[in-house]
């Protein structure tokens, strides 16, 4: 009893933290004397009490640093908890930014290899058409080196004055060359060249006339000749379209009559003769449409640039429209005329004719001749 009140007075004195601690296991000496120990509890077993009091305050510290630090531990883990979520987002957020520019790379670089492909596809195209160019631009060099080199030919042993039968047959008499069926196409260079022949089967000599140079005329020659050119702004062709080439053009249909004007400073009228015998007078047309080899309309005996009913064995075809004008005798004349003149003058301009200054002039006199002869009226019989 005395034990127990001891205690209790000590707990009242120094209330414990959690409780008072009580041994496990008891003691050999509480195992051999039991009830010694309440016997002799105010002498003997004072000082193991406060060895025990001591331990449960030791205790009792121990379990409060424990909470303390068991609570400090948590926070730390929650903390740490909070800062690995975010990791895992960031590291979530990067991931998905490295998948986008992973897909971002490899969309470009199929672009770059699609694009890169079709360059070179392009280039490949391109590269096969220039070489199919430069091919035909060759065959072409070569077709037009040869046809400098017969022009070159003709100029020199042919001129529109005297011109070389056996080089060209064409020039020859019907008579001689036979009837041809078909048509005959001839542009207005060819077609130059045979009324300049046509018009001098039976030409005079050159020594029977008696010739002298105009001055002004030969001035303004050798200034053109200096540049020659086909711009009537020049005073030499100025004079020739006033005097020459614009009253010999001048016909009664004035919008057709310009329409030919053009097409022969164009270079670009055709004149055929018709593969008819001799066309009955009397037809009211004056235009065949259609083209060369498809079905033609009634044939006209109208003249189409004078408006008079002739006998008309020839036609014209302006560029490649296709419609055909019938012309009479004297019209073919003057149009043959005009042809025969720019023909000349291509000529010089190109370089093809290599002569004296002075037999370029009166030759182009003489072209000047046969124009105006024509305006006036006078052609040979066998146009």
């Amino acid at each position: 009893m005395l034990r127990g009140q001891v205690n209790l007075e000590e707990e009242s004195q120094n209330p414990p933290a959690v409780g008072l601690w009580k041994p496990l296991m008891p003691s050999k000496g509480d195992k051999e004397e039991p009830e010694g120990g309440c016997q002799d509890a105010g002498g003997v077993h004072e000082p193991h009490s406060t060895e025990q009091l001591n331990v449960s305050r030791l205790r009792s510290s121990s379990v409060e640093i424990r909470e303390k630090g068991s609570e400090f531990l948590r926070d730390e883990l929650h903390k740490a908890q909070k800062e690995l979520k975010l990791k895992d987002k960031e590291c979530e957020r990067l991931s998905k930014v490295r998948e986008q520019l992973e897909q971002e790379l490899e969309e470009l670089t199929a672009s770059l290899f699609e694009e890169a492909h079709k360059m070179v596809r392009e280039a490949n195209t391109k590269q096969a058409a220039a070489e199919k160019q430069l091919r035909e631009a060759r065959g072409k060099i070569d077709m037009l080196q040869a046809e400098v080199t017969a022009l070159k030919t003709l100029v020199i042993t042919s001129t529109p004055s005297s011109p070389n039968r056996e080089l060209h047959p064409q020039l020859q008499s019907p008579s001689k060359t036979g009837f041809r069926k078909g048509h005959g196409r001839n542009k207005s260079t060819s077609s130059a060249v045979v009324s300049a022949a046509s018009q001098n089967v039976a030409p005079e000599p050159v020594s029977r006339e008696c010739r002298e140079v105009d001055s002004i005329l030969f001035a303004e020659f050798q200034a053109w000749k200096e540049s020659p050119t086909l711009d009537k702004s020049c005073s030499f062709l100025d004079r020739i379209y006033r005097e020459d080439v614009g009253p010999c053009l001048d016909f009664t249909k004035q919008e057709l009559s310009e329409l030919v004007r053009v097409a022969v400073e164009q270079n670009t009228l055709t004149i055929e003769p018709v593969a008819f015998q001799t066309v009955p007078v009397g037809k009211v047309a004056a235009e065949e449409c259609g083209g060369p080899n498809g079905f033609r309309s009634q044939i006209v005996t109208k003249c189409a640039l004078s408006g008079l009913p002739r006998t008309c064995k020839h036609r014209i075809m302006l560029g490649d429209s296709g419609n055909y004008y019938y012309i009479s005798p004297s019209c073919r004349a003057r149009i043959t005329a005009v042809c025969n003149f720019f023909t000349y003058i291509r000529y010089i301009q190109q370089g093809l004719v290599r002569q004296d200054v002075e037999l370029m002039y009166w030759e182009v006199m003489r072209l000047r001749r046969e124009m105006s002869l024509a305006k006036l009226g006078f052609y040979p019989s066998e146009m």
